[in-house]
C-alpha cells in the first residue's frame, strides 16, 4: 500500500505522519478485524516502554491493534495522535478502547524473509486401495538377476 507523506494543518499539535486514503483505510480495518490486541495503555498512560513495545509490533507486523483503558474519549483521540506521530504511522481506526495503527514495513524487510514452502500431504490409501496394491505385488513375479 501506498502512503502519501504530508501533515494536514488543523489537528492539534501533533498530527499523523501518514495519511491514508479512504481505500487503503477500507482494506487495513478489514485485515484488522480478526487481530486481537497486542499492546495495553492503562493507568500510567504512553510511558517510554510502552512506546516501544508498540514499535516493536509495528516492526513485526505492520498493523497493530492497541487497548487504551481511559474512559475519555478525547484522551483516547490523543494517544492515537500522539502514538502516530512518535512513530511515523498512520491512524487506522478508533473504535470504543480499541485504536488500530498502520505503518508500512520497509520492501529490504518484507522480502528478505520468505515463507516456508508449503508440503503437499501424502495421499492416503482407502482400506481397499491399500489391500489391492498389496495382493498386486504378491502376483507380480519377482525379476530375474542376471549375472
Amino acid at each position: 500500500m501506498n502512503s502519501q507523506n504530508s501533515v494536514t494543518p488543523g489537528m492539534g499539535a501533533k498530527a499523523p505522519a501518514v495519511l491514508l486514503t479512504p481505500a487503503q483505510r477500507r482494506t487495513l480495518r478489514a485485515r484488522a478485524h480478526e487481530l486481537s490486541p497486542v499492546v495495553s495503555i492503562a493507568q500510567k498512560g504512553l510511558t517510554a516502554s510502552v512506546l516501544q513495545e508498540i514499535e516493536r509490533c509495528l516492526a513485526a507486523h505492520e498493523l497493530v491493534k492497541i487497548r487504551v483503558f481511559d474512559a475519555e474519549r478525547e484522551a483516547r483521540e490523543a494517544l492515537l495522535a500522539e502514538i502516530c506521530a512518535e512513530l511515523g504511522a498512520a491512524p487506522v481506526q478508533h473504535i470504543g478502547k480499541l485504536l488500530v495503527i498502520w505503518r508500512e514495513q520497509p520492501a529490504a524487510a518484507t522480502t528478505a524473509v520468505k515463507p516456508a514452502p508449503k508440503r503437499r500431504a501424502a495421499s492416503r490409501l482407502t482400506k481397499k486401495a491399500a489391500a489391492a496394491k498389496t495382493e498386486r505385488s504378491a502376483r507380480a513375479t519377482p525379476r530375474r538377476v542376471a549375472r
